[in-house]
């Protein structure tokens, strides 16, 4: 694996080495596995990252689950300690996917490694994917951990219904890479990062039922936070975990999961940038 100037793994490097030397990659597995790896070895060596990742989504679950402890969620249909699980299974995805992404994104074009990665043979996709694999993992194995320590230690009970559990996680990383692409086109550095993407995180915190159900809010307002991008993949994760979602919700966020993964990628497709913003 090459490196740069700064001792910091070079993902274009490690794509072109990744047949053993003789500078080709002939499967789109290979260079996804290199970028892939790369991508990991960048994200431990930030430990500024690697400590938002890891700790700060549990610690938020924590206060939030101390916040709710005084609110009536009877006619919701979950208790606190579910209400906060959940929620923490969608800060997790938020923070480590999204956020992470939005400053890793930037920072690969910004140090001119997007456009070299672009003069080989990896395709644009695989690019973009490959730097969010490690990301996903990341958020696949916090999400089951919290899965497993609500079932064990806190007495929520097991998975309902594991295929829309499963199907909930997946959407919402495919979703929020995108977003996350989409984001880095007006995230100017890496610092800026924390403004840009704090709309979507305090919408989605809000709005889209991580911490707080949308039955506990007036109809109005509930119906536009309906509309918001997190709110149909966490109704999923939801009914997946803790049930209580009839056929007409679960169609409802399968649409509106669809629906903005959609427009995620056309954004992404028509506005991400390649090129340094200067």
């Amino acid at each position: 694996m090459k490196t740069d100037t700064t001792g910091v793994a070079d993902p274009a490097g490690a794509v072109r080495g990744a047949d053993g030397g003789t500078g080709r990659v002939t499967t789109a597995a290979g260079r996804l596995a290199a970028l892939g790896r790369a991508e990991l070895t960048l994200l431990v060596r930030n430990r500024t990252a690697l400590f938002t990742a890891l700790f700060v989504p549990v610690a938020m679950m924590g206060s939030i689950k101390v916040s709710l402890e005084g609110t009536d969620l009877g006619g919701a249909g979950v208790t606190v300690a579910e209400a906060a699980l959940t929620g923490g299974v969608g800060t997790v995805l938020l923070m480590v996917v999204y956020s992470n992404l939005v400053s890793a994104y930037t920072s690969r074009r910004e140090e001119l490694v997007l456009k070299r990665l672009r003069t080989g043979e990896t395709a644009d996709r695989e690019i973009l994917a490959g730097t969010a694999l490690p990301a996903a993992a990341l958020a696949l194995v916090q999400s089951v951990l919290l899965v497993a320590a609500g079932s064990v230690l806190l007495d929520v009970g097991g998975v309902r219904r594991p295929d829309l559990l499963v199907a909930g996680l997946l959407a919402a990383i495919v979703l929020l890479t995108a977003l996350a692409a989409t984001t880095s086109a007006i995230t100017r550095t890496v610092e800026s990062a924390q403004i840009t993407t704090m709309p979507l995180f305090l919408v989605s915190l809000l709005g889209s039922g991580l911490f707080v159900p949308l039955d506990t809010l007036p109809d109005r307002v509930a119906s536009v936070c309906e509309l918001l991008p997190m709110t149909g993949v966490m109704t999923l994760i939801r009914a997946g975990w803790i049930g209580g979602v009839d056929g007409a919700g679960l169609l409802g966020a399968g649409i509106s999961a669809v629906a903005w993964t959609v427009l995620a990628v056309f954004a992404v497709r028509r506005w991400f940038r390649w090129e340094p913003r200067r």
